[in-house]
């Protein structure tokens, strides 16, 4: 496998990791391997397909201009990206890295097309630069998920660096049998394999880092009301719904602690919303789910130790991430959200599984157990915004997460349909989706309640 836990989970902002983060990126990339730009006269920007009809909403625009002044997701400032862009606008240029000033105008250097695709590949952007004497460099870029990118004709398995590990794997079947032979867990054999890329110390202190931003996401977003930005006048719930769970008497009503799960995703999925600091988990359209299952373990499930526990949970998650990226897609804009919130329920429902010290086999079970029952689910966001129907979604995925794990904890590891088979399953579907429920926002509910807003005026 040539991904690492930290290309899963990515520190970035809201509200999308690949129409935020993901352009961001390759908007930045373009510039550093065409540096020196002191004799650039002119840089444009151009976005086909999904990054185009879902752009606005996804604030496409907003992160091609970031990534051209020199940001990075993972350092930009949430709360400075409005007043940047605004004093560009006003200034009519932009400053590339932070340095070289060039003209700007939004309709003739950064173009919507929205009508067109690349090849490779439905959220394709190309950039240009000009210099002075005229010449021109022109690169494709696609934004593959996850805030992963990948430049046209780049093989997939060269955007991470290939290192040899202990326990390679292309499937959930040469993991399992990896197993079988050394006797380790799943999360063990994943540890053996990041400690071949870096010390045990730094991938703790990683692991560590990324839950302690998803736990101030959720706690940020518990403490946030107002409404959300777009359009939509979408009002923030999460914040007055844990205040109301928190007046009430503990756990008066059996199923109160899955509400209160619910809540944590909605928490960070309202932050994504509204352009705040997320993980891709492993995108931000999903980047509730896991945040909520790891505070339901590590406060609900009481660990004896949870740090191990929170660590195993991640390097679990990351593993059934790596194998749905690579046999399939995390991107909703290929094949739906089934390749996103699915996803998302799969890692954590085997992470949770992990924590608790299940076996190897329960934790493929949860894992098939999670994706199984998103197998055919749309990406239609009302309005092109990471919205309605996204946010509850992640709620519920978080949910079915914690049930899958427990269904998976009460069997003995063996059922009928494998994680590999379901992961084929889940690329086979996406496959045979119409684009029009891929992240377009042009089927399915957007259209819908779009259109019957309409006939009621």
């Amino acid at each position: 496998m040539d991904m690492s836990v930290f290309d899963l989970f990515k520190i970035g902002i809201g509200p999308s990791s690949s129409h935020t983060v993901g352009p961001m990126v390759a908007a930045r990339r373009f510039l550093l391997d065409n540096a020196p730009l002191d004799d650039v006269t002119e840089v444009k920007a151009e976005l086909y397909g999904s990054l185009a009809l879902t752009g606005v909403g996804h604030a496409t625009d907003k992160a091609v201009l970031l990534g051209l002044m020199g940001e990075t997701p993972q350092d930009v400032v949430p709360t400075s990206v409005d007043a940047q862009l605004a004093d560009a606008e006003a200034a009519g240029q932009l400053k590339l890295l932070g340095a070289q000033a060039v003209q700007f105008k939004r309709g003739t250097h950064l173009v919507f097309h929205m009508a067109e695709s690349l090849p490779e590949h439905p959220n394709g952007m190309r950039f240009t630069l000009t210099r002075k004497d005229g010449a021109t460099v022109s690169k494709v870029y696609y934004s593959v998920g996850g805030g992963f990118i990948r430049e046209e004709g780049e093989a997939p398995a060269a955007a991470a660096a290939s290192v040899a590990v202990p326990y390679p794997f292309g499937t959930m079947a040469e993991l399992l049998a990896h197993g079988v032979r050394s006797g380790l867990t799943i999360p063990q054999m994943l540890r053996a394999n990041e400690c071949a890329r870096m010390s045990e110390d730094v991938l703790d202190a990683g692991l560590d880092k990324i839950w302690h931003v998803m736990r101030d996401c959720i706690a940020h977003g518990l403490d946030t009301a107002g409404q959300l930005p777009g359009g939509l006048n979408v009002k923030r719930r999460a914040a007055a719904l844990w205040k109301q769970a928190s007046t009430a008497a503990a756990n008066s009503l059996p199923h109160d602690a899955m509400h209160q799960v619910s809540l944590y995703a909605m928490a960070v999925n309202e932050e994504n919303a509204a352009g705040g600091r997320v993980v891709t988990a492993p995108t931000n359209g999903a980047a509730g789910i896991i945040p909520a299952v790891l505070r339901y373990y590590a406060e609900d499930c009481k660990p004896a130790d949870p740090v191990a526990g929170v660590r195993d949970f991640l390097l679990t998650a990351a593993a059934i991430g790596m194998l749905c990226k690579r046999n399939a897609s995390i991107s909703g804009a290929e094949i739906g959200c089934q390749g996103e919130v699915g996803v998302a329920c799969a890692m954590a429902a085997a992470g949770l599984v992990a924590a608790l010290g299940g076996s190897n086999g329960q934790i493929e079970n949860a894992a098939e157990i999670g994706i199984e029952h998103h197998l055919g689910m749309t990406c239609d966001p009302i309005g092109g915004l990471v919205q309605i129907p996204c946010i509850e979604r992640n709620g519920m995925g978080a949910v079915k997460a914690i049930t899958a794990g427990s269904l998976a904890l009460k069997g003995d590891g063996t059922h009928f349909v494998s994680l590999d088979d379901v992961i084929e399953t889940m690329r086979q579907t996406g496959a045979d989706m119409q684009a029009k429920y891929k992240e377009t926002s042009l089927g399915g509910l957007a259209i819908h309640v779009i259109t019957v807003n309409h006939a009621a005026c």
